[in-house]
């Protein structure tokens, strides 16, 4: 787009379908609002982990072939409507805005946090198995 000087629709219609795919991603299998709330909302809950409406797999795949799609969209000019670029591209951050704005507060209302931030650590500093614990050889 930026080296054609054109093909804003074809852009703008990839933008809105990658986040269409992007809150498909952040957002859980089963949604609490409709089905009662099934992710753990205290620590004493059973821990249930977070299942994406989308997986990673498929997801990567659909933005991979929109991508694909919009790139040989560009070869053809009749998807070459001319049309004010910055007011598709406002409209666009201010969609994005409430969008991610919405699931970051449903987010935040069903305590579910879609990433992992490496590997979860037990019993800081306490050994699990003692010295005195195994079979003994004196026997």
């Amino acid at each position: 787009m930026y080296y054609i000087q054109g093909y804003y629709i074809v852009t703008y219609g990839l933008g809105i379908y990658l986040l269409n795919l992007l809150i498909g991603f952040l957002s859980p299998r089963n949604d609490p609002e409709s089905e009662g709330p099934t992710l753990p909302s205290k620590d004493t809950d059973e821990y249930k982990p977070f299942i994406r409406r989308l997986p990673e797999f498929k997801f990567w795949y659909a933005a991979t072939k929109a991508f694909v799609i919009a790139f040989f969209m560009t070869f053809f000019p009749i998807f070459d409507v001319p049309v004010f670029w910055p007011i598709l591209l406002m409209y666009w951050l201010v969609l994005f805005v409430l969008t991610m704005k919405r699931q970051i507060r449903h987010m935040i209302k069903y305590k579910y946090v879609p990433f992992s931030f490496g590997k979860q650590k037990y019993g800081k500093g306490k050994s699990v198995v003692s010295a005195t614990s195994g079979p003994s050889r004196a026997d």
